[in-house]
Order: C-alpha cells, then sequence, then structure tokens
C-alpha cells in the first residue's frame, strides 16, 4: 500500500500539524498487519483543486500504473482532491488498474458497491467548500484592499516591515534612490547594475549582485512613491487557479500609510521614459507582447521627414579639437542603401535610391529659432487670418455636403411616400399584385440607391466637421502666450507641441508644418491629427497598399502661410552666437516654407 497526504496551505499546516498527521498515517498502517508500506507521498502547501499542480499526487499515479502498490490510503476525500471531475475520474482510472483507494475517516473503499455513489457526494460536498472558501477569500482581500493592508513577508529594498507597516532603511533607501535617479536621466537597465556593481551597493539580500530584471521590478514598483499597488493579477476560476495577469493600465493604486523614498513626479518620470522605451505588437503566438525599443535620440527623430518618405536619423558629424562633439541629421532610408558612387561604379542607375545630403544640427536650429519668432511675433495676425480663411473654405465645403444630404433625404422621403400610396392602392384593388410587386421592386432599387449615397454624404460631412473644426480661441491663446525666444534654441517641448513635421523638400528648402491646436494633454485627438488620418486613409486608399507599410506618411500638401530665406550673413551672426567656426563657401542660402 501507498500512503498519500496533503495541506494546502502552511496556516493549514500549522493548525493540522502536518508531522502529526505523518504519524497518524503511521498509525494507521500498523493496525492492518496484512499492510506493506511501499511508499510514501505528501504535497505540503499545494490546493487541491487541480491534480496536474501537486507532483507526489502525479508521481503516486505514475507508479500505481506501474503495478507498484494495490492500495491508496488517505484521511479523507478533501485531502485527495476537492474536484470531483478529478476524484472520479483518477478512482475509476485506478479501478482499472486494480488500486482501490481508502478514505479512512470516510470510510469509503473504492471497490465497494456503493463507494463511487458515496465518493460522487463526498467529492462534491469538498469542490462546494473549495468554492466557499474562494469566496471568502476573494471577500477578504477586497476588505483588505479598502483598509489598505499590505501583503507579502516585507522583503523590498528600501523598506523594513514595521508593526504591519513599512518603515524606510536608510542604507537601502540610498540605492532606490539612485536607481530612480540614474534612470531619470537617461540610464539604461544594464548601465545601472554596472554603476551598482562599482559602487558596492546591495540588494534587498544583502549581495551585491544586481541583474537587469530587478531593475526593472524597482522602477515599477508603486511602493517607492508611497503607494500600495493591487489588482495586479487574479486566479481564472477556484478550480483551475490559473493567475492571469493583468496590464499596467488596469492596476489600482491605494495611498499608503508610510512615507515614500522618491517623489511621484520622479516616480512619475522614469515610468514614462520605460513606456518609451517599449511597445505593444502582436508575438508570433498571436498575442500581444512587449518589446524594447530605443528612444528617439532627438526631438527631430520624430519630426523630420526625408522627400522620399523616410525618417531622419542622428549621428556624430564630428569631433572638435576642444572636444565638442558636433552632431547632424541624414536620411535613413539613405543610410540603409548603397551609394550613389557605389552604384555609378557598377553600371546601375543612382537616381533609383535618395541622394538628400545630411543636415547639421544648427542648421534646423536655427530655422526652428526663426519660424518660431516669425510666427509668435512678426505674422501673427496673418497666422490667425489664414486660420479664419481655412475655416471658411471649410465651412462651404461643409454647407455643400450639408445640402446634397438635404437634397438626397427629401429624395428618400418622397420615395417612402410613393411606395405607401402603392400599398395603399394595391389594398384598396386600384392596382393588380403584379403592377405592385413591378412598381414597388423598382422604388425599393432607387431607396437602396440613396440610402448608400446618403450613407457616404454623411460620413463625408461628419470628417469635413472633425477635420476643419478649429479652436479659434486655443489658437489666439497659444499665439498670445508670452515665450521667450531670445536664446539660440528652441526647447524641446515646444517643439514637439507646435510643431507637426519638418519635411526636407531639396537640399536647401524645407517646409514646416505647424499644430497651433494641439495639447498634449488632450485625451481627444487634435484638428491636425484627424486630418493627418484622413490624409493618410485617402492615401491608403487610392494606392492600395496599407499605410502602415507605406514610407510616405507625412502631409505632402500643407497650406502654406509665407517663406523666408536664410542668408549666409543670417547664419554667420547665428554660428557666432554659438560659439562654432561658419565656412561662408560651403553655405547655401535655406527657403524656409511655413505651413499649416
Amino acid at each position: 500500500m501507498a500512503i498519500y497526504g496533503r495541506v494546502s496551505t502552511e496556516h493549514e499546516a500549522q493548525l493540522a500539524a502536518f508531522e502529526n498527521q505523518q504519524a497518524w498515517y503511521e498509525g494507521i498502517a500498523k493496525q492492518h498487519s496484512d499492510w506493506i508500506i511501499v511508499e510514501r507521498y505528501y504535497d505540503e502547501g499545494i490546493t487541491g483543486t487541480a491534480a496536474q499542480k501537486r507532483p507526489a499526487f502525479m508521481s503516486m499515479l505514475e507508479a500505481a500504473r506501474h503495478g507498484t502498490f494495490d492500495l491508496i490510503v488517505t484521511r479523507e476525500v478533501c485531502r485527495f482532491a476537492r474536484n470531483t471531475v478529478d476524484t472520479l475520474t483518477v478512482t475509476r482510472e485506478l479501478k482499472k488498474l486494480n488500486v482501490e483507494v481508502y478514505f479512512v475517516q470516510d470510510n469509503i473503499w473504492t471497490m465497494d458497491g456503493d463507494g463511487e455513489l458515496r465518493l460522487t457526494i463526498m467529492a462534491t460536498l469538498a469542490q462546494e467548500e473549495s468554492r466557499k472558501i474562494s469566496e471568502r477569500v476573494l471577500a477578504g482581500q477586497q476588505v483588505s484592499r479598502e483598509k489598505g493592508r499590505l501583503y507579502g513577508n516585507g522583503n523590498i529594498l528600501g523598506y523594513d516591515l514595521v508593526s504591519g507597516t513599512y518603515q524606510i532603511n536608510p542604507d537601502q533607501a540610498y540605492v532606490v534612490q539612485k536607481i530612480f535617479q540614474l534612470y531619470s536621466e537617461g540610464w539604461g537597465y544594464k548601465r545601472i547594475c554596472g554603476e551598482l556593481l562599482r559602487l558596492g551597493c546591495k540588494n534587498a539580500h544583502g549581495e551585491v549582485s544586481w541583474k537587469v530584471d530587478g531593475i526593472g521590478r524597482i522602477i515599477r514598483n508603486a511602493t517607492y512613491k508611497g503607494y500600495i499597488c493591487y489588482n495586479k493579477s487574479h486566479s481564472d476560476g477556484y478550480l483551475t487557479q490559473k493567475r492571469v495577469y493583468h496590464r499596467e493600465e488596469e492596476f489600482v493604486y491605494i495611498k499608503g500609510d508610510f512615507e515614500p523614498i522618491v517623489s511621484e513626479e520622479l516616480w512619475q518620470k522614469c515610468s514614462d521614459i520605460r513606456r518609451k522605451r517599449s511597445t505593444r505588437c502582436v508575438g508570433p503566438d498571436g498575442k500581444m507582447q512587449k518589446y524594447g525599443r530605443k528612444e528617439p535620440q532627438s526631438v527631430w527623430c520624430t519630426k523630420l521627414r526625408c522627400s522620399c518618405g523616410s525618417a531622419f536619423r542622428k549621428f556624430l558629424w564630428h569631433i572638435n579639437e576642444d572636444g565638442k562633439k558636433s552632431y547632424g541629421y541624414e536620411c535613413y532610408r539613405q543610410k540603409r542603401t548603397a551609394s550613389a558612387q557605389y552604384l555609378i561604379s557598377h553600371g546601375l542607375d543612382p537616381s533609383l535610391i535618395c541622394q538628400s545630403k545630411s543636415i547639421p544640427y544648427w542648421h534646423i536650429d536655427l530655422m526652428a529659432r526663426d519660424v518660431f519668432r516669425m510666427v509668435w511675433r512678426d505674422r501673427k495676425d496673418a497666422v490667425l487670418l489664414t486660420y479664419q480663411m481655412l475655416e471658411e473654405c471649410a465651412t462651404k465645403d461643409s454647407e455643400t455636403y450639408t445640402n446634397a444630404l438635404s437634397s438626397k433625404e427629401a429624395q428618400m422621403e418622397k420615395l417612402q411616400k410613393s411606395l405607401e400610396r402603392l400599398r395603399r392602392m394595391c389594398a384598396m384593388g386600384d392596382i393588380t399584385r403584379e403592377e405592385f410587386l413591378s412598381d414597388s421592386a423598382a422604388i425599393r432599387s432607387d431607396i437602396s440607391t440613396l440610402e448608400l449615397q446618403i450613407k457616404d454624404l454623411r460620413t463625408t460631412a461628419d470628417q469635413q466637421s472633425a477635420a476643419f473644426s478649429l479652436d479659434f480661441a486655443r489658437i489666439r491663446e497659444t499665439l498670445d502666450r508670452w515665450i521667450d525666444f531670445s536664446g539660440p534654441t528652441i526647447s524641446d517641448a515646444l517643439i514637439d507641441q507646435f510643431i507637426l513635421q519638418v519635411v526636407l523638400i531639396d537640399d536647401d528648402t524645407f517646409n514646416w508644418t505647424l499644430d497651433l491646436s494641439s495639447d498634449k494633454g488632450e485625451e481627444q485627438p487634435t484638428a491636425s491629427q484627424i486630418a493627418l488620418d484622413l490624409y493618410r486613409q485617402q492615401k491608403s486608399s487610392s494606392s492600395g497598399v496599407p499605410m502602415d507599410s507605406m514610407l510616405s506618411n507625412h502631409i505632402t500638401d500643407p497650406h502654406e502661410l509665407f517663406s523666408f530665406t536664410i542668408s549666409a550673413d543670417e547664419a554667420a551672426a547665428y554660428c557666432k552666437s554659438i560659439g562654432m567656426k561658419f565656412f561662408r563657401k560651403k553655405w547655401h542660402d535655406k527657403k524656409v516654407i511655413v505651413s499649416i
């Protein structure tokens, strides 16, 4: 015979005295002189609702299949399994193998005539008890969340668990603050690990050992900003008990009663950086997976677009004698293809590739400064006037669609009345059934055509209204807001908010497209974003190629506001202001087109 015992939790093990339970089994075996114990199987701290999760139970079944024993002794049905299906399936399989199961306290022998009936009743009661326990646990967890109760054993870097709450451990808190500080400055996980090892910092186990996944867990842990995080995962049911992990957007944060180690602002900044460095994509198994990605090296990498449709990448242009580095921007497509000289030398057509020249960083900074100065100071009234003219044109276009829609709806109403008259005439016997069917079929055909036209007109009118509904109060407020452009460069925040794109038309011509209605704090898309989406949809439908697979996904027909030229004298003065040597012979005047 074999013995099987199980306790589901450490708490239950303390109450039931697991060691005493084992001794109890030995005592039962001694009362039967014909029993020979060949193996003892014990699962400690494991649930009984799923047999697959119990290694000792599975080992016992495998031994039974090999004929190791012909009797299994267990205390009661709930120790054997809390899942009715598992209990009956396993005992029936054992019965076919001539292995009997004896439930001592329930006095059930599975080989008896009524053994399976009694076993089914007891197994059902055990499963129902598991369901009630699950409900009580969920209710207890909800109460714990409302009270802000801490989970876990308190082994968290930077804190000590004292009297049910966290107290800051100064030595460890320094390490946590260092990690957040370095990450907020742009350091990656691997580089932070190296710095912590260099400084001899210890982890939560008191060891000078660091791994990138550990750094990631610290950055994500809301405890360090003074909050308790709940709802990270849940069980899909009390029988299977498979963990279902939630997305970060579904986490629940409750303010704790302990002191934070880092400020909420610093924690949020690190969280924003982490989100920018990762993206969600559909993996090979069809499920959403998170992948790491590089942050843009510069705000201009997200704004600059080449005439070929490709983005730009930042690269090191050269290092000056004083060690100062100069950077530039180059077309990403051109960088990944062969050079024009290579194609010519091999007898190939060089016109097939992009031949845009690289752009020194100060060229972009100079243009940005002049664009912002002109828009906010010199030509503010002209910008507002252009916006008003555009909305007037858009309003006229919208009225055209509205009038056409009204006409179609009037036609639809007439057709509906004609169809109703036909029904009355047929009912009164004024026309035959064949005449009614023939005439009504023609009217229904016209109605179906009109329905399609009306639906198309409504969709187009809504899109026009959304794309060109400009908030003049916000635009005027934006232009009236005092912003200092006296310095040589414009902040990345302003560029990101108000510059939609910068397209390199040719080596000396740039089209700057503005978005003065944008607001990064809004959840709803701006008018410019809607217009951009509409444009992409039109390009995609006309080309038959999904826009996601097209390189040229920037607006190529923005409305021009004004243009200006940057001369050699202006460029020389700018270089002097930033302490850079100017090469007049290499300079070509730059034409800047400002559009919306």
